[in-house]
């Protein structure tokens, strides 16, 4: 093992992964003291995650690009460094937007706080359950590769990674809905609706509170349906070690971004009821 590979070995690892995520929590508690988020600490803050996040994208997207020899390495890379892509996106947005104030009361003052340190925790949950993950597919692939030159042959094929392929109507009906929700086309399908109702919605520059709950719930029941579907899977992985702690770690991923989803549409949904219940106090003292 070179230098390069200890040292990658060392910094991607479950330990570096627990020390950063303990650090965000011991900085965000220190800087929440007062009861607000100054300018300063919110620059530190959003670089820090700037930072960490195109680190690992660069890292993933290197490694996606340099194994040889077994393309399901390569692609479970691509995937990894592909939502990597789009949290740094939303990131940079975000932090943009509050670096030139354009961005308002999120729910309420007295909820904007708590809804920023849990994003906060969950963007560094999401990053250090990559960080631990990044080694295991490059192991998967070593161990592939080894295989391959022992038994002489170019490639070995898992009957367990390359199931056959069933008819729609071979399958029951849990393995046809974790089928169809995790098919690209159907990926493709969602990605653009979204899209298409957030600018729908997006006309009149407010958002109501149905659009609201609709959105939400949207976002609640796909981001459950993939966790579900993904904890599933990685039960059926047990043989397959390293391969099982790629499937968890991208579950507590999507189990972070879950609670961070549920947090701002509950704090969002509880002002809104307060303000309605607010609204119709008032106006039945004025009548």
């Amino acid at each position: 093992m070179g230098i390069k590979d200890s040292d990658e070995k060392g910094l991607m690892s479950g330990r570096t992964a627990i020390a950063i995520f303990f650090l965000a929590i011991l900085w965000r508690a220190g800087i929440s003291l007062d009861g607000e988020i100054a300018f300063w600490e919110s620059l530190i803050s959003g670089v820090a995650l700037i930072l960490l996040g195109w680190v690992l994208f660069a890292y993933m997207y290197r490694m996606s690009k340099e194994l040889k020899g077994w393309i399901i390495s390569n692609y479970i890379y691509q995937g990894i460094a592909v939502s990597l892509a789009i949290i740094n996106v939303y990131i940079l947005v975000y932090y943009g937007m509050r670096g030139f104030n354009l961005l308002g009361i999120e729910v309420s003052k007295d909820y904007d706080l708590i809804l920023q340190n849990v994003r906060y925790i969950a963007l560094v949950a999401f990053y250090c359950v990559v960080l631990w993950a990044a080694q295991y597919p490059k192991r998967m692939h070593d161990a592939y590769i080894k295989q391959s030159k022992d038994k002489t042959v170019l490639h070995i094929i898992s009957p367990f990674l390359h199931p056959r392929v069933k008819k729609l109507k071979q399958m029951g009906l849990n393995e046809l809905i974790a089928t169809v929700i995790t098919d690209e086309r159907t990926l493709l399908v969602i990605v653009g609706l979204a899209f298409l109702w957030r600018i729908v919605i997006s006309f009149n520059e407010e958002i109501s509170p149905l659009e609201s709950v609709v959105s939400g719930i949207a976002l609640i029941i796909v981001g459950w349906l993939f966790f579900t579907h993904i904890s599933s899977m990685s039960k059926k992985l047990k043989d397959w070690p390293d391969l099982f702690r790629v499937y968890n770690a991208i579950a507590l991923g999507i189990f972070a971004i879950n609670i961070y989803v549920l947090v701002y549409y509950g704090l969002r949904w509880d002002t809104l009821v307060v303000e309605r219940i607010g609204d119709h106090w008032i106006t039945s003292i004025e009548t």
